[in-house]
């Protein structure tokens, strides 16, 4: 499942730079994969209630061109790997030109809200991703 989300950028995602600031790239990073959460039926209260909550672990983040205030971006998320208890999402962030502005890997685990230790990836949520070859 591929999913994309548009945004404008704000004036108070500019830094003194006078581009976005790269944490705010997180932010939008974030806001994609909660797109592609909700796509798939399983936002943060249907995860809970099969017993699990997603843990972001590792971003690995390429910033490949500056976005300013007022551009409409877009943010495409879809998977990439899956593990037992992990899986990685890959992200990128395209201006209205179609460049490519950043793009990142976002590793995941799935974490037991009673335990707080990591356990299986639910099905639900494991159909998502490519079958291994």
């Amino acid at each position: 499942m591929k999913t994309s989300l548009d945004i404008i950028v704000r004036p108070t995602e500019i830094d003194v730079n006078g581009h976005v600031n790269n944490a705010k790239y997180l932010e939008y990073l974030e806001w994609g994969r909660e797109e592609w959460y909700e796509a798939g039926d399983l936002p943060y209260d249907v995860l809970k209630r099969l017993g699990i909550q997603t843990v972001t672990v590792n971003i690995n983040i390429n910033y490949r061109k500056e976005c300013g205030q007022g551009e409409r971006l877009t943010i495409v998320t879809e998977p990439d790997a899956i593990g037992r208890t992990s899986y990685v999402l890959n992200q990128k962030i395209y201006n209205e030109q179609g460049e490519l502005c950043a793009d990142a890997a976002v590793t995941s685990v799935a974490m037991d809200v009673d335990t707080r230790k990591s356990r299986p990836v639910p099905e639900e949520l494991r159909k998502f991703f490519p079958k291994s070859v």
